[in-house]
């Protein structure tokens, strides 16, 4: 097998189980090495301290296991099953069929993310390493997951987009694409959405907000699918408008809702931006869900991100009623929950706001957080009761 050699001292991290080797540790490697080889990461005095996959860039190792192992369908399938057994235990019932199987470095397969949606696995790698193991893990995947799943989809054109990878499906077919989530259903679009089609990150919370939502005007910002709408309006909501700036999401949002809920005339969906919907439009919502992308999607954007962060909150601090409810998120891996909380905080002093947080939000046990890789803690939340 190939190698990398460490500068001295660069093992410290390893030893304590972080999975990735950075750019700056490495003192040499090997001279055939190529993007996506596996490798042995070996210390300045000879031992071998784990194996992994190479690319090109700031992260150069990605760790896949501690010791001087093979990455073979063995591995594959001991991963894989390990994922399936901490989701089984989770206990999900007939009424959700959607969920996160691989979640990376979570399950100690860093660089994979496998979502399930009914009978189908959508797989989306985000290393070269993964990408070209692509069809050994849809094989043992097929033959963990069993009657499970009937279709495996590739979908990493927009994460390995240099490589112009080639989405499709790897084992099966099928345009079966409504998965059930809570016992609602959903279409999941694999083929043009975002990520792997479906955010199943947000399954608890939208669970939650359906709770606070009896008798009030809704307002779901970054809509994307409609998913809080939907929950929403099972929660009794007076009215619910849906705005996003993708003319598809509007869509894919009025399909989501119609398949719920048919001739609704309680919701609305506006193709729109955030900040001119909520700087011009003077509709009374009591709870608003403020969703977006991701501000920042490294550290050199992290100051930007909070200042955007903290006008949108703002606004949404200035539109709502005492008494009201925002709902608020940041998925930016780079903003810690500490960064999210002063941003908000911030916002809410400007606006001259009293303020009472109600619940504090994470990601969902499907999307666990590796203890020795805290930067696999990426989704957070506030739930803000305003006056």
């Amino acid at each position: 097998m190939k190698q990398i050699y460490l500068k001295k001292g660069k093992d410290e991290s390893l030893r304590r189980f972080h999975p990735w080797v950075f750019s700056g540790a490495i003192q040499r490697v090997d001279d055939s090495l190529e993007e996506g080889d596996v490798v042995h990461v070996v210390t300045a005095e000879g031992d071998i301290v784990a194996t992994g996959h190479f690319q090109m860039g700031s992260i150069a190792v990605r760790v896949l296991t501690f010791t001087d192992s093979a990455i073979d369908d063995a591995f594959w399938a001991s991963r894989l099953q390990s994922a399936l057994n901490a989701r089984l235990a989770l206990g999900f019932g007939a009424d959700t069929n959607t969920f996160r199987l691989v979640h990376g470095e979570g399950d100690l397969l860093p660089g994979l993310i496998i979502d399930v949606y009914g009978q189908t696995a959508v797989v989306q790698a985000h290393s070269i390493g993964m990408h070209l193991a692509r069809h050994d893990i849809a094989r043992q995947l097929v033959k963990v997951m069993g009657n499970r799943i009937r279709h495996v989809y590739y979908k990493s054109e927009t994460t390995l987009s240099f490589m112009d990878p080639e989405n499709g499906f790897l084992y099966g077919g099928s345009d079966d694409n409504i998965a059930t989530e809570n016992g609602l259903k959903f279409y999941v679009d694999w083929l043009r959405g975002q990520k792997t089609g479906f955010f199943v990150d947000q399954r608890d919370n939208r669970s939650l907000l359906e709770r606070y939502a009896h008798g009030r005007k809704v307002l779901n910002m970054f809509c994307y699918t409609g998913g809080f709408s939907v929950y929403a309006l099972r929660g009794g909501a007076e009215l619910v408008h849906s705005v996003d700036s993708s003319a598809k999401a509007i869509e894919l949002t009025n399909r989501n809702v119609e398949l719920n809920y048919p001739n609704e005339s309680r919701h609305q969906a506006f193709c729109d931006d955030a900040f001119k919907y909520l700087e011009r439009e003077g509709a009374p919502y009591d709870l608003i869900i403020l969703d977006p992308p991701a501000f920042a999607k490294h550290r050199g954007a992290l100051h930007n991100a909070l200042k955007g962060y903290i006008r949108l909150n703002l606004k949404a601090f200035q539109k709502l009623p005492s008494g009201g409810i925002l709902f608020t998120f940041s998925c930016s891996q780079v903003v810690s929950k500490d960064h999210f909380r002063q941003a908000v905080f911030t916002a809410a002093a400007l606006a001259r706001r009293k303020v009472r947080i109600l619940h504090q939000l994470h990601q969902p046990a499907d999307h666990p957080i590796n203890i020795y890789h805290p930067e696999g803690e990426y989704l957070k939340g506030l739930v803000l009761y305003v006056e």
